[in-house]
């Protein structure tokens, strides 16, 4: 069956040697953001992908809780080893809660970015759009 081009099983982009792990209930920026919608609230962090790149991640900068954030622009810093990350706030809305636990162990966001390591909670002023089906987010993956 070679030729075959269709999408990775299981939710997994190909990147160079490396597999990524794309779950298929998040939405996602091209800035390596994921989001997760959860009742009224949405849950952010930073993708498989962007953790990967970033290696072992030592410090995270989060906005502060009633934090008002808008789409697109900067709302912390990751910091590992080998570099330091603006995170983008994927949408428009007022800061819930932070991931205390990143505090005193930032690694959690290598280990687990769609789990224990997700960095904030936020109240979305609107509606939460213009953000990419896992889909498009492997093919954006690929280029």
């Amino acid at each position: 069956m070679s030729g075959h081009a269709g999408p990775h099983p299981a939710g997994r982009a190909q990147d160079g040697d490396n597999t990524m792990n794309v779950p298929r209930d998040l939405r996602y920026t091209k800035s390596h953001e994921w989001v997760r919608a959860e009742g009224g609230l949405v849950r952010v962090g930073i993708t498989d992908h962007a953790q990967h790149e970033l290696t072992d991640i030592v410090y995270v900068e989060f906005p502060k809780k009633g934090q008002t954030l808008e789409k697109g622009k900067p709302m912390g810093v990751v910091e590992s080893v080998k570099s330091t990350s603006d995170i983008y706030a994927p949408v428009s809305g007022v800061v819930e809660a932070v991931n205390e636990k990143l505090e005193n162990q930032p690694e959690l966001v290598n280990g687990e970015p769609y789990g224990e390591g997700w960095l904030v909670l936020i109240k979305p002023s609107a509606a939460v759009e213009g953000l990419m089906d896992p889909e498009e987010y492997e093919k954006s993956l690929t280029k």
